[in-house]
């Protein structure tokens, strides 16, 4: 019965929560939609999902989110001061083939989602095999320091979470 009226849960939370935060409200109407939409969306999109994605480690989730949200705010910081006081002539951009220890593509989609929400950093590709990853810095001047950074601390605690 739970696969098909809830067929992933913790989206149907997510989406619930998420709607609930942009509407900014916890009226009835508020929470009956977001019910709605947390019911329908995985329902409908249900087919796109073959397999669930597993998890080795759920609380890591939490942990791995707070992390997150630390980088972006000190990239952010970081990138203000390179565009406000570094002159051009002294940024180092950087290519930085990442190579990948994970193999699950939901491991591999959040880490590279996690690249391009850090302010200074996008992934650009992903190796066909799935085995590395292409990412573009806007200021690197040890790209060895900044590959083993992304392994480190991101690509370790994905290990930990996806199997």
């Amino acid at each position: 019965m739970r696969a098909r009226f809830l067929p992933h849960p913790l989206l149907s939370l997510s989406l619930a929560v998420v709607w609930l935060l942009l509407v900014n409200s916890v009226s009835p109407n508020s929470i009956l939609f977001a019910a709605i939409i947390g019911v329908l969306i995985p329902i409908v999109t249900q087919p796109f999902w073959p397999d669930m994605p597993r998890l080795r480690n759920p609380v890591a989730i939490v942990g791995y989110v707070f992390l997150v949200l630390y980088d972006i705010v000190v990239a952010n910081i970081s990138v203000a001061m390179i565009v406000l006081f570094k002159p051009r002539a002294k940024l180092k951009p950087a290519w930085i083939c990442v190579p990948l220890d994970i193999r699950s593509p939901e491991a591999i989609t959040v880490l590279a989602s996690t690249i391009t929400l850090t302010p200074g950093t996008v992934s650009c590709d992903l190796a066909e095999d799935g085995h590395a990853i292409l990412v573009h810095c806007l200021h690197a001047p040890d790209p060895d320091a900044i590959r083993e950074d992304i392994k480190q601390r991101y690509e370790r605690r994905l290990k930990e979470i996806f199997p």
